[in-house]
This record gives structure tokens, sequence and C-alpha cells, in this order.
């Protein structure tokens, strides 16, 4: 059973989940409240057509990142949770911790640890924390 991770944000969905394509690659799909059909409720809230009400990034690895707008506008979400990926590369996993903490905040700079080669934690501009790690045997102590 795979796990799939649904990201809310305040009104930046699109913008967040463009980035992460633009990041990590694969295939994007947004779906709007004027993207709704017609006679079909919409979210709760005030009336804003550009609301994301779902948006899912499928990698080329089968993985899926969902998210969407909180229509409350009060996307507070979970605290104390990353999302975590690994790379088989570390020219590519320096290039996505980068990526993603890129106008955010570093937690943990990328660095090789007694569980990985290289490892380090950042929250992005939208808010999301991730953990970011090349797979391998860790260094010799």
């Amino acid at each position: 059973m795979p796990m799939q991770p649904y990201l809310f944000f305040t009104n930046t969905c699109r913008e967040a989940m463009t980035r992460y394509q633009e990041i990590l690659g694969g295939e994007l799909s947004v779906m709007t409240v004027a993207d709704m059909p017609e006679g079909e409720e919409p979210p709760p809230g005030e009336p804003n057509p550009d609301l994301v009400i779902h948006a899912a990034l499928s990698l080329d690895d089968g993985s899926l990142l969902m998210a969407s707008d909180d229509p409350t506008g009060d996307a507070t979400g979970v605290v104390g949770m990353a999302i975590s990926l690994d790379f088989d590369r570390e020219d590519r996993t320096r290039e996505v911790f980068d990526a993603l903490a890129e106008d955010g905040e570093v937690g943990m700079p990328l660095e090789a640890t007694f569980w990985a080669p290289l490892f380090g934690m950042c929250t992005d501009r939208f808010g999301v924390q991730w953990m970011i790690a090349v797979e391998g045997e860790p260094p010799a102590s």
C-alpha cells in the first residue's frame, strides 16, 4: 500500500506544485474551482475560481504528491512532519536540496552523517519541510 502525501496551501498551491514539478520532474495536473463540473457545489469560503481544489504530481518512479489550497485560508497543517526524498546520485541530491531550500530555510545543511553519505533538512518557501538524502553506505568512521 503506497503512502501519498497530501499538502494544503493558502492560495499558493499552483505555484508550489509547479515549482516541485520544475525540481522533481513528472506530470502535474491541477483542478481549480473554475474546472468543476457545472452544478457541483464549490468548497466553503470566499468564492475564488482560481482556488486549487486538487493537484497531483506524478513522478517517474510512481510516487504521487498531491495538494490543494485550503478553502478556509488557514492551511496551518501538521507541525512536526517532513517529506523525505532519497536519491541515488550525490549531484542530484545537492541539486534538489538547493532548489527546495532556495528562498526557504536550511535546518541542517547537506553533510555526511552516520546513517547516510549525505543528508540535509530544509523548509521551502511554501513552508513545507523536506529531508533529502543520498542512498548508500554511510562514510566509515
